[in-house]
C-alpha cells in the first residue's frame, strides 16, 4: 500500500506518544505509527522521489510538527518525543478515533504558529506569523505552494537548529559563532578569528581581525542562553569593549534581547546585536551545519519556440 499523507499518522502518532508519558525516541515513534497505519516492511522502504529520507519517517516527522505548533507534543531533547500535559488532556477529551474534521484541522490548522526552540526547563514559547493561504484554496497557484512549503521547511529547520544549539557546550557554542563570522565574510582566514572564552574573558569571547596586521579588529560575545539578554549584560560587554579600546562589537545569543537591553544598544555606537532567530536564519543562508538539496523546477523557454526571434 502506497503511504499514506502525514495528517493520516497524527492519530496514532500522538496516541501513543499518550502512553509514553516520559517520552520516548522518535524512531521508536516512527515505527510504533507506520505499524499502526499497517505499513509493510516493503511500504517502509520507499524513499522520498530526492532519495534522502525514508518516506514514511519524512511523514511521521511532519505528524509531529503538526502535534508541536498544536501546542500538544514536544521535543526535549533532540530525537527525542514526548506529550504535553495539553496533549494528555486532548487524549482524555478524544477517546474515540478522531474525525476528518479533527485530523484536518490538526494538520492545517496551526501551520501559521511559528515555535520557538524547547530548551529544558523553560516553557515552549510560540508566536504568530502572518496568516498564509491554506493550500487547499483554489486561488492558491503551484507556484504559492511551493513558496509556502520552501518557508515552511525553512521554518523547521530554523527550529531545530536552535534545538541543536541550546544543547551544544557553551565552549563550542563560541566556536560555532566565529565559524558563521567568518562564513559571512570576517578575518581573511578562519586563523584571524579566534576565540578567547573562558574565566577572566571580561565578556569577551572572541576576536576578529579585519586585517592581517590585526589594527582593526571586532570583539564578540556568545551567550547559549535560555532566557532573553538584559541591559546589564550589554553594559557589561560594552564596558569589556571600552576597556580593550574597541570600537565594534558583536553580540550573538541563541534567545533574545529585552526591550531595555534593545534600547541601550541603540543608544551606543558600535554594538550589533544577533538573536537566536536571526543566528539560525543566519546559519542556513551561510550553509554552517546545514545542506542544501537543489530543487529542479522545469519552466518553458518562450523565447525557445519563437519563430521569428529563432
Amino acid at each position: 500500500m502506497p503511504v499514506p499523507t502525514y495528517d493520516k499518522f497524527i492519530e496514532p502518532l500522538l496516541r501513543f506518544l499518550a502512553t509514553q508519558h516520559d517520552g520516548v525516541l522518535a524512531r521508536v515513534t516512527h515505527e510504533q505509527a507506520a505499524d499502526n497505519l499497517g505499513l509493510s516492511e516493503v511500504d517502509k522502504q520507499e524513499l522520498l522521489p530526492s532519495g534522502t529520507q525514508l518516506i514514511y519517517k519524512n511523514r511521521a516527522g511532519w505528524a509531529h510538527d503538526r502535534l508541536k505548533r498544536a501546542g500538544l507534543s514536544s521535543s526535549p531533547r533532540r530525537g527525542y518525543w514526548k506529550i504535553t500535559p495539553e496533549g494528555v488532556d486532548f487524549i482524555k477529551t478524544h477517546s474515540a478515533p478522531f474525525s476528518p474534521e479533527l485530523a484536518e484541522e490538526l494538520a492545517m490548522g496551526y501551520i501559521g504558529v511559528k515555535l520557538k526552540a524547547s530548551i529544558p526547563g523553560t516553557p515552549v514559547d510560540v508566536y504568530l506569523t502572518p496568516p498564509v493561504l491554506v493550500q487547499g484554496s483554489p486561488v492558491v497557484s503551484p507556484d504559492d505552494r511551493l513558496g509556502l512549503a520552501l518557508e515552511e521547511l525553512r521554518q523547521s529547520a530554523e527550529t531545530e537548529l536552535l534545538e541543536l544549539l541550546s544543547r551544544v557546550s557553551p565552549a563550542y557554542f563560541e566556536t560555532i559563532v566565529l565559524d558563521l563570522l567568518h562564513r559571512m565574510g570576517y578575518g581573511a582566514s578562519r586563523a584571524d578569528l579566534q576565540r578567547v572564552g573562558g574565566s577572566g574573558d571580561g565578556g569577551i569571547d572572541g576576536v576578529i581581525s579585519l586585517d592581517r596586521l590585526g589594527l582593526e579588529k571586532v570583539y564578540v560575545q556568545a551567550k547559549r542562553w535560555q532566557s532573553n539578554v538584559g541591559r546589564p549584560e550589554l553594559q557589561a560587554f560594552y564596558g569589556a569593549l571600552a576597556g580593550q579600546k574597541a570600537k565594534k562589537g558583536v553580540f550573538i545569543t541563541t534567545s533574545g534581547f529585552t526591550a531595555q537591553a534593545l534600547d541601550f544598544a541603540k543608544s551606543v555606537e558600535g554594538i550589533v546585536l544577533i538573536d537566536g532567530t536571526r543566528l539560525a536564519g543566519l546559519m542556513i543562508e551561510c550553509e554552517l551545519g546545514v545542506t542544501a538539496r537543489v530543487v529542479k523546477v522545469p519552466k518553458i523557454d518562450g523565447d525557445y519556440f519563437d519563430e521569428e526571434v529563432a
